[in-house]
């Protein structure tokens, strides 16, 4: 009779091992579409190409290393999901909730954000390469080590945000928002910030080289061993910024308009100093 009740209990452990296969496991795209969305499923290494769901709901799912390239999904709710290594390039996720997901290394190259929440999320090492990121909101996210060249991020919010050795070269920042985030080490070069707030961030070492900081606000922020060359701070205001020498702000220009700290000095912007005009 021994052999029979091992039989049996192995047929109940594998019944038990079935009924606790991560929801969503064995889920068809069909199946997903029908439900809008498929909510702590684990669905990784899936291939959910050109996905088209308005108003998905995704919270909690494991998505780590899914294909969703072109996929459609604006509104979606990817709260907490893992979307590690994720390749989501081109896809449109304007307005769509990512609060406190794991998207380390995710590929959103070209992907369509706007209006998108990022909060407290884990974007290290993410490419946001030429994406549309106008209105999004980055609160607390960690964003160390990613790319976000040429992309657009008007009026995006990164208060409080992680963003050391970023790669934001040529992105579009106007009125942007980086009050208290950490970008030692940034590449800032040719970003177009007017209006932009670095309110108390940390810019120590980084590079602004042609950027526009028209009207910015860096009031307290840090520039230790900041590179300004050929930045223009028309306008802006840099009262209270720490460790900003002379001979580093020479290489900046501004106007009657900008705010210094005592002792300072700035020179109007003329051929010398101004902007690089190319692309």
């Amino acid at each position: 009779m021994r052999p029979n009740l091992t039989i049996c209990g192995v047929a109940l452990l594998l019944a038990s091992l079935a009924a606790a296969t991560p929801a969503g496991a064995e889920e068809t795209v069909e199946q997903i579409r029908a439900r809008g969305g498929c909510p702590g499923c684990d669905l990784r290494l899936a291939t959910l190409r050109r996905l088209d769901i308005p108003d998905a709901d995704f919270t909690g799912a494991v998505l780590r290393e899914a294909d969703l390239k072109y996929a459609k999904l604006p509104g979606a709710r990817l709260s907490r999901a893992d979307l590690q290594r994720a390749e989501i390039e081109q896809a449109d996720l304007t307005g769509a909730d990512f609060s406190g997901a794991n998207m380390r290394a995710a590929d959103l190259e070209k992907a369509r954000l706007t209006g998108a929440r990022f909060i407290r999320a884990d974007l290290r090492e993410a490419d946001f390469a030429e994406a549309e990121l106008d209105g999004a909101d980055l609160s607390d996210a960690d964003l160390r080590g990613a790319l976000l060249r040429r992309a657009s991020a008007a009026g995006a919010i990164f208060r409080e945000a992680k963003l050391d050795d970023v790669d934001l070269e040529r992105t579009m920042l106007e009125r942007a928002d980086f009050t208290g985030a950490r970008l030692p080490g940034a590449d800032l070069d040719r970003v177009r910030a007017a209006g932009a707030v670095f309110r108390g961030a940390d810019l120590s070492a980084a590079r602004f080289a042609s950027a526009d900081l028209s009207g910015a606000d860096l009031t307290d922020a840090n520039l230790d061993g900041a590179s300004l060359r050929r930045t223009n701070l028309s306008g802006a205001d840099l009262t209270g910024v720490r460790r900003l020498d002379q001979r580093r702000l020479d290489l900046a220009c501004g106007d009657a308009a900008t705010r210094l700290p005592a002792g300072l000095s700035i020179r109007p912007c003329g051929t010398g100093n101004a902007p690089d005009s190319d692309g």
